[in-house]
């Protein structure tokens, strides 16, 4: 996996933030502050614009992870942030699962989430997990990614039953039940596009 995946993936999560920032404003007016979409869509146009062509992959992760968690407010900033500079700081080192791991432990480390408090880790885990399974069973990164893509979606739609026990949305308690999380969608355009960019 060279620079050019991920330059590549960069860029379509921010195409597909981009499309989908009405949507994903629109999910977190229920249960958030209503700024997710468009906080997320200012932070990704600022590591496209950031790109360095230049750089090994690592570098290219860890620097968006810098980007996201210096410009987009809230906490989607620093948890994405995070989960891109963790990886890069072990990707041209490890197989690709394990510095997927090494994000999605970040996340963990600095939100605090688990299972079913209806965050993005209800879709990151999954999806994460999903790219372990395909690795020690031999797969090939496309089926990987495609399982990992079906993963966060279906992780995803769970959390739309589920009552928030983290961040803001946890203030509104059984009312946060119906409504999907809007980190948990973003989780899913980030792995849509990164099966789309292999």
């Amino acid at each position: 996996m060279n620079a050019a995946l991920f330059d590549a993936w960069l860029r379509s999560f921010a195409r597909l933030v981009a499309e989908h920032e009405d949507e994903l404003t629109r999910l977190d007016s229920a249960i958030g502050d209503a700024d997710h979409g468009a906080n997320m869509n200012r932070g990704l146009a600022a590591v496209v614009g950031a790109i360095d062509p230049n750089v090994a992959a690592g570098p290219l992760l860890a620097n968006a992870g810098m980007t996201l968690i210096s410009t987009v407010g809230g906490a989607a900033g620093p948890l994405f942030g995070t989960f891109f500079l963790r990886m890069g700081n072990v990707l041209d080192d490890v197989p690709f699962a394990t510095a997927l791991r090494a994000g999605l432990d970040g996340v963990v480390q600095r939100g605090k989430a688990e299972a079913n408090d209806k965050t993005m880790y209800d879709a990151l885990a999954p999806a994460v997990e999903a790219v372990e399974k395909a690795a020690a069973d031999g797969l090939s990164l496309p089926d990987a990614l495609a399982a990992a893509s079906a993963a966060a979606d279906e992780g995803c739609a769970a959390t739309i039953p589920l009552v928030a026990r983290k961040g803001r949305a946890s203030y509104l308690g059984e009312r946060s039940v119906g409504h999907q999380d809007p980190g948990a969608t973003t989780v899913t355009l980030l792995f849509r596009s990164l099966r789309s960019s292999c």
